[in-house]
């Protein structure tokens, strides 16, 4: 991180002329909204001139230092891989993925202000609990006419087969998410609340950490209230509940996200690696006996309770909506068995309909006997007659909503006609409008302010008690004036709630650890995790020895010299079997012109199964189911390579657009696809080092090292009986290839220098367990790792006898007595044998570890812990 003006630190200046210098809008534009940078006077908030302070007094000074952090905090973000995607926005309906967009300014909330947003929030935070006790309890609310049966009976999100269900503790709701605004006379007005599954945790805890870094000074001299413990605060409450599920067992929690697709799938990664616990999916669990298990790779491990990113109607496929493939089966039913606990509890999405705001008011009096401290934008609900109306004529200046979730293909939220309206009164609701306050962004070296909202988080604490997180997530409207929604176009600031008080000082990490404490953070390795990790090895593998493939083969094309025949023929074999080139396309030596535009072409193919350009896609998608375990440097490569490399064959500039240039688009040449080859030979060197030397040895990595070495056997014995079976190896060029795709052309030249014989090949090769890309190195370490693998001896013993017991199945005295044949012929033979056999061995191998890791074939009784 950059350092703040050494002078300016050791001497703050007055802020107010700096910045008053660096706000270019004219009063004019701030003077119908609450603005966050000034008070009612127009003078500069004292709060913005102490954070100001920090900065050089020279506003050109200022404007560059401001700009450094600005282009600082997006260099983080990138390397930090930090994304939110918007899906549905090409026609295969997933669009890309985009860098979480966040300012460099924070939002600063005065104690004053807080004060009164943590009364409001803390007081509906316990409403909503104790709503959602009624409502699937003694359904008062209803007996009383506080709330009218169709707002709940007729909403998707009121899951009947839940009533009567109490959660361990009565705790229904364990974070409660609300949606607020200033309006222009600078009171905080209720917009929308969250309870189903409120999002943005982890986005708020990964803004903390990036824009308090950016200004450690202003951070800890205006006195900004810390959120750690409000995190810990979460997992703590969720713990005690799930002990009491847990029946004496050690409480295990687990994330349960809809996956890598999820429009948050970034923060459901990172929220879960902060707060120490597995990340699952639908397919991760199952139930047997009313309880849930996780699917592991050694075996079935029960999980108590479930911090849920997944909304209730795909939780569980045999209740809830049946064609989910994200859920998982009976979760309802080990909910009704008291056996999980889901947090927040299922069922409460019908907390969250806008219709229910003017309801509220009466509803805290009859719950709580307390008027409520903040109030909720003004609202009718058009299925009361009086409330329609009373707002039938006047909705110029109001919004319409969807009272209940929209259906697919329903029209979008704010234009219904009038007669829509009356044809399904229940279905709509009618809100006011408000004003947003305006929170500065910094834009082309001055700051602007747009309309901002901010979402704040209550948690609770398992005592009957509810807090408040001491900051929140502000999203400001970037592009579309009026608009905060990030999904479209909206960005997100840091936002510092100042205190008068002592600073939070608390930290994740409990003071001291107990053996306990120890043997609980050893965190199991899911079966779907370790299928990814298996994959992600064999992947990494089969795009390095693509790329040598393809490299070897365009060398040979554009070479001076004639290769034979044989060799010509050989190449043109592993470049179909590989996907380098289609299956119909003529041989190198019929057509070498034809066969090179072929590969070439093939080279970004994303389409075949087996170029690189596939795999470097496979190798990116396994990578992004395991965020919560990759590195961000191992992340980052596994990006990176996969751009850079379609960057590299990108059409330039010049190039025509139009009809023309889609039905053809221009070929690379060799001399454009051999740098980026080597470049991305260089990239999957550093990936194959992260995954090596950077990752923790537990079952997970050995199952990713053991897919790398079952891949590096198949492929390196399906090339090497290939060169065999066409008499490629004859000659000293096919030689030369072989050493290239085994990669071991300098261990070769080391030991036998100028030597071109088959047997000196073979003892490099096939015999030598030194060379990590023979045979029988590949042997040696898969034998290693697989008996390492959790499981019983016997089962363990069965896959290690697949492979040869010593060596690479071929002695040296068998050797001998082969080499005596003057030609060679059993030789060749015996070793064309063994290369089909390795390469069998390793298909079935891979066949037995998927059926019992990662399927569980066969696995019927649970793992108790």
């Amino acid at each position: 991180m950059s350092a703040l003006n050494p002078s300016s630190a050791a001497a703050p200046p007055t802020g107010g002329s700096t910045f008053a210098a660096l706000l270019r809008e004219p009063d004019a534009a701030r003077a119908s909204r609450h603005d966050e940078l000034h008070d009612a006077h127009g003078r500069p908030r004292a709060s913005w001139e102490r954070f100001f302070d920090w900065l050089p007094a020279d506003p050109a000074a200022a404007r560059a230092e401001l700009d450094a952090r600005a282009a600082q905090l997006a260099r983080q973000s990138r390397a930090d891989g930090i994304t939110h995607n918007v899906y549905g926005t090409d026609a295969g309906g997933r669009g890309p993925a985009r860098p979480w967009p966040l300012e460099v300014l924070p939002l600063i909330v005065e104690p004053d202000d807080w004060a009164a947003i943590e009364r409001g929030i803390v007081q509906r935070a316990r409403l909503l609990n104790a709503m959602m006790a009624d409502l699937y309890g003694a359904q008062r609310l209803l007996r009383d006419a506080l709330l009218p049966a169709a707002l709940l009976f007729r909403h998707p999100g009121y899951l009947r087969p839940l009533h009567g269900v109490v959660p361990p503790g009565g705790l229904y709701l364990h974070i409660v998410a609300f949606d607020l605004a200033r309006g222009p006379d600078g009171h905080w007005w209720v917009v929308a609340q969250r309870c189903e599954n409120p999002s943005g945790l982890g986005y708020v805890l990964h803004n903390r950490l990036t824009v308090s870094r950016l200004f450690p000074e202003a951070f800890r001299e205006l006195r900004v209230q810390h959120i750690a413990s409000s995190y810990r605060r979460l997992l703590d409450t969720v713990e005690a509940q799930a002990a009491q599920a847990a029946g004496g067992e050690s409480p295990r929690l687990a994330l349960l996200t809809s996956g890598p697709y999820s429009e948050t799938y970034f923060e459901h990664a990172y929220l879960a690696r902060y707060l120490g616990v597995p990340l699952v999916e639908g397919g991760d669990l199952t139930v047997r006996d009313d309880r849930v298990y996780l699917k592991t790779v050694e075996g079935l491990e029960p999980v108590h309770a479930l911090l849920r990113r997944l909304d209730d109607q795909w939780c569980d496929p045999l209740e809830l909506r049946a064609d989910s493939t994200l859920g998982v089966p009976a979760l309802l039913q080990a909910v009704r068995a008291g056996r999980v606990v889901v947090a927040n509890a299922l069922g409460s999405a019908c907390l969250e309909t806008p219709a229910l705001q003017g309801f509220l008011p009466a509803i805290s009096r009859a719950l709580l006997g307390e008027e409520l401290a903040m109030p909720s934008l003004p609202t009718w609900w058009c299925g009361e007659p009086a409330a329609w109306q009373a707002v039938r004529g006047a909705l110029d200046d109001k919004v319409v909503r969807h009272t209940f979730p929209r259906r697919p293909g329903a029209p979008a939220s704010g234009a219904p006609t009038i007669e829509a309206i009356e044809a399904d009164p229940d279905a709509w609701t009618v809100q006011g409008r408000l004003a947003f306050s305006r929170a500065p962004l910094w834009r082309d070296g001055a700051i602007h302010t747009r309309p901002a909202g901010l979402r704040v988080y209550a948690i609770a604490d398992g005592h009957g008690r509810w807090h408040a997180l001491p900051g929140g997530m502000t999203r400001v409207a970037a592009g579309v004036p009026t608009t905060v929604s990030m999904q479209r176009g909206g960005t997100s600031m840091d936002t510092w709630v100042l205190t008068d008080g002592p600073v939070d000082l608390f930290s994740m990490l409990p003071q001291r650890l107990g053996i306990d404490d120890i043997l609980a953070r050893r965190r199991p390795v899911a079966s779907r995790t370790a299928e990814n990790l298996f994959w992600l090895g064999r992947y990494t593998e089969r795009t390095e020895q693509l790329v040598r493939l393809a490299r070897a083969t365009l060398t040979l094309i554009d070479s001076d010299t004639d290769a034979p025949p044989a060799l010509l023929d050989a190449v043109s074999v592993l470049a179909r079997d590989s996907g380098l080139a289609p299956a119909e396309v003529p041989g190198l030596a019929r057509a070498p012109a034809v066969f090179e535009r072929s590969v070439l072409a093939a080279l970004t193919d994303t389409s075949g199964a087996f170029s690189i350009g596939f795999n470097l896609a496979a190798l990116a998608r396994a990578a992004g189911s395991l965020r919560e375990r990759l590195s961000t440097e191992h992340w980052g490569l596994v990006q990176a390579m996969g751009e850079d490399f379609h960057a590299a064959f990108a059409p330039p500039p010049s190039h025509p657009r139009g009809v023309d240039a889609l039905l053809a688009p221009p070929l690379p040449s060799a001399a454009t696809a051999l740098p980026a080859l080597d470049r991305l030979a260089v990239q999957l060197a550093a990936v194959t080092g992260a995954q090596s030397d950077r990752m923790t040895r537990d079952h997970g990595w050995r199952l990713l090292t053991v897919g790398r070495f079952i891949e590096r056997l198949v492929g390196l014995a399906q090339s090497f009986a290939t060169l065999l079976d066409l008499a490629a190896l004859d000659s000293e060029a096919g030689l030369e290839l072989a050493l290239e795709l085994f990669d071991s052309t300098i261990t070769y030249r080391a030991r036998y220098q100028r030597h071109q014989d088959l047997l000196a090949v073979v003892d490099t090769l096939v015999l030598d367990e030194a060379n990590p890309r023979a045979f029988a190195g590949v042997l040696r370490r898969l034998r290693i790792e697989l008996r390492k693998l959790p499981g019983p001896d016997t089962l363990l013993d069965a896959w290690v006898a697949r492979l040869p017991a010593d060596g690479a199945g071929l002695s040296i005295d068998e050797l001998r007595s082969l080499h005596g044949d003057a030609s060679e012929a059993a030789l060749r033979w015996r070793l064309r044998a063994l290369a089909h056999q390795l390469a069998q061995a390793g298909r079935r191998l891979s066949d037995d570890l998927g059926s019992h890791y990662f399927a569980h074939a066969g696995t019927d009784v649970p793992r108790r812990v």
